[in-house]
């Protein structure tokens, strides 16, 4: 009947649309995990000690078929911690002088990824590598107990690996490299040498790609 062929029709273009969804380079989706944080001192008179924080938001993915390069750029609303103590006072009274420098950021990191092509199960399982600069605006305050100042804008460079499970899922972890300085201690407390430290953080993700 027409009604019959009518419905044969949609379902077939749902079908079809759900397919090429899938098979489309550009992919979009939602993405959540944690991070564990520590700070690289100029002054080796400080030192600090991981803490961990979490991150979530969207992406947008991008590989072109048969070359299996491209990238994936995420949205993300950040929160970032790290215990900084001053070493000589650590030894002495067992990190009595510690500071929990606690930031909160929308960060965009931008990856340029390449699919390892497997044969057989490439349809299941896809391994991947990423590399590519981070970029984090500041949310917080950037006064810290009256103790350290976070700069409003901090950046990062990515190195990461992960897995694609059945085209839908994606595991991720990364190690962002601070290259610039994220926060200073204030020189009222810690003298006329400017004492900077930068970001250095893990991430461990999991993605559901739409």
């Amino acid at each position: 009947t027409i009604l019959g062929g009518a419905l044969l029709t949609a379902a077939l273009f749902v079908g079809g649309a759900q397919q090429a969804s899938a098979l489309s380079p550009f992919r979009f989706g939602v993405k959540a995990g944690v991070n564990i944080n520590e700070m690289k001192f100029n002054e080796d008179a400080f030192s600090s000690k991981n803490r961990s924080g979490f991150t979530g938001g969207v992406m947008v993915q991008f590989v072109a078929p048969v070359i299996n390069i491209g990238f994936d750029a995420s949205l993300l609303y950040t929160h970032r911690t790290a215990r900084v103590y001053s070493v000589a006072e650590n030894q002495a009274t067992g990190d009595f002088s510690a500071v929990n420098v606690g930031s909160d950021y929308i960060e965009i990191p931008v990856n340029f990824r390449y699919n390892l092509g497997l044969p057989i199960v490439g349809k299941f399982v896809t391994p991947f590598l990423t590399t590519g600069p981070d970029f984090s605006f500041l949310l917080s305050n950037q006064n810290v107990k009256d103790a350290w100042n976070n700069k409003k804008f901090d950046m990062a460079w990515n190195f990461g690996f992960g897995v694609k499970i059945v085209n839908k899922v994606e595991l991720a972890a990364s190690y962002g490299l601070g290259l610039k300085d994220s926060a200073s201690g204030d020189s009222a407390l810690y003298g006329a040498n400017p004492v900077d430290g930068k970001n250095r953080f893990w991430t461990v993700t999991a993605a559901w790609l739409f």
